[in-house]
């Protein structure tokens, strides 16, 4: 039984890995969906990852949180969020593209 389907805000790991389309590079999809869990707290999503050679685009939807507004990941947290993380995980991947 996933408890993301009976817990109100619960994302599931598993539910977190269908939501993140994958790539050609496997450490490329690790960080997505570390980055993934983390904005899907708050009610984001991250989508329509391209990777293409050493160069990424991903695009960032933020959640909504009326009780913690500053709790939501900005657009320019996740683009540093992403370069750290690639940095270690995946430092082939030099660009960034977050839209």
């Amino acid at each position: 039984m996933s408890l993301g389907n009976h817990v109100p805000g619960y994302t599931s790991t598993k539910d977190i890995q269908e939501m993140v389309q994958s790539t050609s590079d496997t450490s490329v999809d690790f960080v997505l969906e570390q980055i993934q869990a983390m904005v899907a707290s708050e009610g984001g999503t991250l989508s329509e990852p391209a990777l293409d050679g050493n160069s990424l685009k991903v695009t960032y939807t933020p959640g909504v949180n009326e009780e913690c507004p500053e709790c939501v990941p900005t657009h320019d947290m996740v683009v540093q969020f992403l370069t750290a993380s690639l940095g270690i995980h995946a430092p082939g991947i030099t660009e960034i593209e977050v839209s």
